[in-house]
């Protein structure tokens, strides 16, 4: 560690070492403990010389058996004391991860107001990049829903329901977290015009991208809904279907029933009794199939 230095820390994680981080830099161990909280909600907070900034971001959990959404939401911890600026985060996230790889050549984490809002700008366009892929999955289930007869597509969609779910209240509150730090001037950028309007710039971004999750929540809700009724309606056709067909069945069956009787019936001695059987029973069939199609319940 060095000065006006940038400090990741990343799982897993060890509580001795960040105990011992946070007593050499003179920073709350709630601030790191909070910020590896999946549940932690964004907000910021000032103690002493330490700021703590708590920002939910996207994280894609594709193969992860511990969660049923393709996306869900983590906090990113971003911790300033003096010249050091620390960031931390229960899972290894895109946002935090193209500055570590990335060779860019206007980046400098000494410039911690700017390197702040760059993380805020980062967060807010992986959930528009993921978004696009959640509407782009969307209709790629929807296609196949309409030639699948399995729950398969509809568990899919479902999930990406979850995802969005996530998307909106996460972006929800990030956006009045952004609001309340230019309102407060937490960051201190008021002064500085290029990154008030680069705040300004995030702010838009970021209620755009909230529209878009509501959008595309509604139009998976809308989606779900209609294929529910579609299913529902496919389920009661079937059934009158199979309803019809045993009452056509019944037909021939009441009048072998009648004729199976060990008493007198009319032609029973006839020579032709059993080719008359059979051709009442098809010629009853054959009316209540004309009567069910002209009713259209064939």
């Amino acid at each position: 560690m060095e000065d006006k230095c940038w400090i990741n820390i990343y799982p897993p994680f060890n509580h001795n070492e960040m105990e011992a981080l946070s007593q050499k830099l003179e920073v709350p161990i709630d601030f790191m403990l909070d910020s590896l909280d999946v549940n932690e909600r964004s907000r910021f907070e000032r103690e002493d010389n330490a700021e703590l900034i708590v920002l939910n971001a996207p994280i894609k959990t594709e193969g992860d058996p511990n969660h049923d959404a393709l996306y869900i939401t983590a906090p990113i911890g971003i911790i300033s004391v003096g010249d050091i600026i620390i960031t931390i985060s229960s899972f290894q996230n895109p946002i935090i991860d193209y500055f570590l790889k990335k060779n860019l050549k206007d980046f400098d984490p000494i410039k911690q107001k700017d390197f702040v809002l760059r993380i805020f700008d980062k967060t807010i366009y992986y959930f528009l990049v993921y978004l696009k892929k959640i509407n782009h999955l969307r209709n790629q289930y929807q296609k196949e829903l309409y030639d699948s007869s399995r729950n398969d597509e509809l568990l899919k969609m479902m999930n990406l329901q979850k995802s969005l779910v996530y998307f909106a209240t996460t972006l929800r509150d990030n956006e009045q977290l952004i609001k309340r730090i230019q309102r407060t001037d937490f960051i201190h950028v008021r002064d500085n015009e290029d990154l008030s309007d680069f705040l300004d710039d995030i702010i838009i971004d970021n209620s755009q991208a909230r529209e878009m999750a509501d959008i595309y929540n509604n139009i998976l809700n809308g989606t779900l809904d209609t294929f529910a009724s579609i299913i529902s309606n496919n389920l009661n056709n079937v059934m009158k279907r199979l309803t019809s067909v045993t009452i056509v069945l019944m037909v021939p069956t009441l009048v072998a029933s009648f004729y199976g009787m060990n008493v007198s019936l009319p032609f029973a001695d006839s020579p032709h009794a059993y080719i008359l059987s059979i051709v009442v029973s098809i010629l009853f069939s054959l009316i209540v199939v004309y009567f069910f199609r002209r009713n259209r319940i064939f």
